[in-house]
């Protein structure tokens, strides 16, 4: 498998005589740290800062005198010196207040999930390409370093993916809006469909709701992608271990991502199984050879990945580009989510993720008038 890996300029601090305006909506502890770096970058300039809660407007304007602070999502699309948005609400929110921000002219950044449905993700997607803007989805671990790192092994990599998987616990923090499965798994999905360049065919998944809370809070999806790929997540808000881990096994090697590792973030072991090319000693018996090689931690240079995305997300504004984690790449995520929730319902039973080509055939702006 062939797989590119874009160049996310990530170490490159432009030098910038206009930096671009900056708006967050949402100011809970994800929006603060979205307030904290656009405030530090020279390539921009934190114009406002919106949130409903009047103590948390009050703390940022603490912490970030001449910022501009408004409770109304209007107040910041009306404002002319704010070019781009950072939207960082609650998941339910994202749809109706990105849809406004986009209507106004306005590049958003909206953090995962992009949507709670596909169909609302694809008007998204239309009405951004329709007002020229750049919508780009908060897959955070696409930027990361180490999950980089991992991308180039796989790109190295002469033999064949056999599986992935991944774990991502803690003990909460519990939302109130999504279950365990759309707060969680997005991350894990948006990793393995970067590593793969490629999205699921099939998902299978359960939930529980071991809390006794309303929503599920733990959950296993299994993940079905081309070339009989196997993908599997594990995520849960009860668990007292914390772990944010992918491992991808393929034909000669074992790369592991260990993102509460500052040492060894990623571990490759040189070693693994495959077929060999000759005739079998009888029906349904073949013959393999086990490769036996080293275990390399390579230096992985430490860098904000949240700092990164933001970086990528000012870079795409200025030169017109389409983002590494687009709505379309969002979108993708959506459809699986969506795939996941119809398996839950149908007690773990193999799913289809449903397709969509229209973004190949420049269908969806038409789709969606």
């Amino acid at each position: 498998m062939s797989v590119t890996i874009p160049s996310l300029g990530m170490n490159a601090v432009p030098m910038v005589s206009n930096p671009l305006g900056i708006a967050v909506v949402g100011c809970g502890y994800w929006g603060t740290n979205y307030v904290r770096i656009f405030h530090e970058l020279v390539e921009s300039r934190l114009v406002a800062v919106c949130d409903g809660r009047a103590d948390r407007l009050r703390e940022v304007g603490s912490r970030f005198p001449g910022v501009q602070l408004s409770a109304k999502v209007d107040k910041v699309a009306e404002h002319p010196d704010v070019d781009a948005v950072v939207v960082c609400t609650e998941a339910t929110m994202h749809y109706d207040v990105t849809r406004r921000l986009l209507a106004a002219g306005k590049h958003v950044l909206v953090e995962k999930p992009l949507t709670t449905t596909t169909a609302d993700a694809q008007k998204l997607i239309a009405l951004a390409e329709s007002k020229s803007a750049v919508l780009m989805v908060g897959h955070t671990f696409v930027f990361n370093a180490g999950i980089q790192k991992v991308k180039e092994y796989v790109q190295m990599s002469s033999g064949r993916v056999y599986y992935l998987y991944a774990r991502r616990t803690n003990l909460g923090p519990i939302r109130h809006d999504v279950n365990a499965l759309w707060d969680l798994a997005p991350h894990d999905i948006a990793i393995f469909n970067y590593l793969l360049d490629s999205v699921p065919e099939w998902v299978s998944a359960v939930g529980g709701k071991v809390l006794r809370n309303c929503r599920d809070d733990v959950g296993f999806i299994s993940l079905g992608y081309p070339g009989n790929i196997i993908g599997h997540v594990h995520v849960s808000w009860a668990d007292p271990d914390k772990a944010r881990e992918v491992v991808i096994v393929t034909s000669d090697r074992r790369i592991a991502f260990n993102d509460l590792n500052g040492l060894e973030q990623v571990r490759v072991f040189e070693k693994g199984v495959s077929t060999v090319a000759e005739e079998p000693l009888n029906y349904g018996e073949f013959r393999f050879e086990i490769r036996d090689g080293d275990i390399i931690s390579p230096r992985i240079k430490p860098t904000e990945p949240l700092k990164n995305q933001c970086r990528h997300f000012l870079e795409c504004v200025r030169r017109g580009k389409r983002p590494i984690s687009s709505g379309i790449e969002g979108c993708d995520v959506v459809r699986v989510l969506e795939a996941v929730n119809r398996s839950i319902e149908y007690n773990g039973q193999k799913v289809e993720v449903e397709k969509d080509d229209s973004y190949a055939h420049g269908s969806i702006a038409s789709a969606v008038r």
